[in-house]
Formats: structure tokens, sequence, C-alpha cells
């Protein structure tokens, strides 16, 4: 049995059996999350790192979905680094993923250049100068760049990966020119993107970007995704990506924000 902490809860991930601590005082994970483990690709035999794992969400999910043989996370904050490792032993994970407490703006010297097949991330989506900082700590490092910016992600991701490997992100479409400019600056092409929509009729409120180091000019950029077909039903593929089945009743969303207000 794990032994919780005050104000934490086990939460199903739908995924083989799998679950995670959570604490809803502090942070849960989102849609972003999941909707980027379902966009990433690790194949067999790859090695991933998640740039600013939280609570262990990425590489967990990862592992249920696809083959890839080693999935590293890298957070900051001691208290998700705690709450991602005993997550990844509750599941008896360790063979294949491993929490490591450090700082993205190091990830190159702990790691080593060229050491990552695939570098995923779900990084802060929001400037210093950009909406009111959130008071709780955990909220306000995930959410607002105050420990780290874009470029720091994506200079640090362009440096870990070898050469044809994969960085997927997920952020907001209002950085999308700056997150173009930052993939340019450090070599990484844009390859595939997909806009995720709340609502068919809303503006898109995500974006799902892949990228190849040293990849030649190509982007494809996929059909949308539509979160919800009415107010409380998501549509088929959210339902699928979620792992249900069926889409009697509403998919229980483990997240603590809807898609509306990720992060």
């Amino acid at each position: 049995m794990t032994d919780l902490k005050p104000g934490e809860r086990i939460d199903d991930l739908q995924r083989n059996g799998y679950r995670i601590i959570q604490n809803p005082e502090k942070f849960c994970f989102g849609m972003d999350a999941v909707l980027l483990s379902d966009f990433a690709r690790v194949s067999e035999k790859e090695r991933c790192l998640d740039l600013g794992c939280g609570n262990g969400i990425l590489p967990i999910l990862l592992a249920a979905k696809t083959p890839g043989e080693q999935f590293i996370g890298l957070e900051i904050q001691p208290y998700s680094v705690d709450l991602a490792r005993r997550s990844v032993a509750l599941n008896h994970l360790e063979d294949r993923i491993r929490i490591t407490e450090g700082d993205i703006k190091d990830a190159s010297k702990l790691f080593g250049a060229s050491s990552f097949d695939v570098v995923v991330t779900n990084p802060p989506y929001i400037t210093d100068s950009r909406g009111l900082p959130n008071q709780d700590e955990e909220r306000r490092i995930a959410r607002h760049e105050t420990l780290l910016s874009l470029q720091d992600v994506i200079r640090e991701s362009a440096a870990i990966l070898t050469p044809g490997g994969h960085f997927f992100m997920v952020h907001r479409p209002f950085r999308l020119a700056e997150i173009f400019v930052r993939m340019s600056e450090y070599q990484i092409e844009p390859k595939r993107m997909r806009f995720v929509y709340p609502y068919l009729d809303r503006e898109p409120n995500l974006v799902l970007i892949e990228g190849v180091p040293g990849g030649k000019p190509q982007l494809t950029v996929e059909k949308p995704l539509i979160v919800y077909r009415a107010p409380g039903e998501y549509t088929d593929e959210i339902y699928r990506i979620y792992g249900y089945e069926t889409e009697k009743g509403r998919a229980n969303d483990q997240s603590d924000e809807a898609t509306d207000n990720q992060k």
C-alpha cells in the first residue's frame, strides 16, 4: 500500500492499470499532457527525456502508450520529484522510468550532448510580463516562465537530441511565432503541427508541435483536434486518447482544469 501525504490522492490513468499520485492543493496534470502523450512518438529502443516532468504524468503515459526503452523525467521542484518517483514505484516501472531532480537550463550538462532520441516537454506557457502570477509556488513555476524561458527549453532540447531525433512540445498558439523563431535559431526544423480547439466554433487554445534537428524544411499541419462536441461531452477522439472505448458518460478527466484554462 502506497503511503500518501496530506492532500494527496491516487488517480486511475485508464492505461495498463497505471495510476498516479496527485495533490490538488498543489498541481495536477492537465489535458495538455495527455494530448502530448498521444501526439508524441517513441519507438522501440529509443530513450526519451521529459523536460519539466512535474508529477511524472508524461513518462508514465508514454511508457503505457509506446514501446520506448527508457524514459527520464527532469524536474526542478523537490515535491514534484517525490510525487513522480512514488508514482513510478506505484506502477512498478523503475526499469523503464527514472526521475532526476535538476534544472532544465542545465539538462545538456546533466545528461550530455546527443544523449536522447526523443525530447518531450510541456513547459510554462506564460511569460512573466503576461497574466497574473499564481501565488502558489508549484502552480506559479508550472505556469509562468519564472525559472526558465522558452529559449532555454529549445536550446537544451537541441543540445540533448541525437541527429535525426525528435522534439515534441505542447504550447499556446499565441507563442507560435516565437516558437518557430527559437526552433530555427537552434536548428530544429518544424515537421508536424496540430491545433487543439475546445469547440468546433472556437479559436485554438493549444498547439502540438514536432521538430527534427537539422531536418529538411517541410511542415505538415494535421487536421484540427476538437475537444468538446457539447458542454461536458468529449469528442470520440478525446475519448480514445483518454483510453475510453465508448462515449457513455463524461470521460474521467483527472486533470485539474478543462482545456479552456490549461496551466
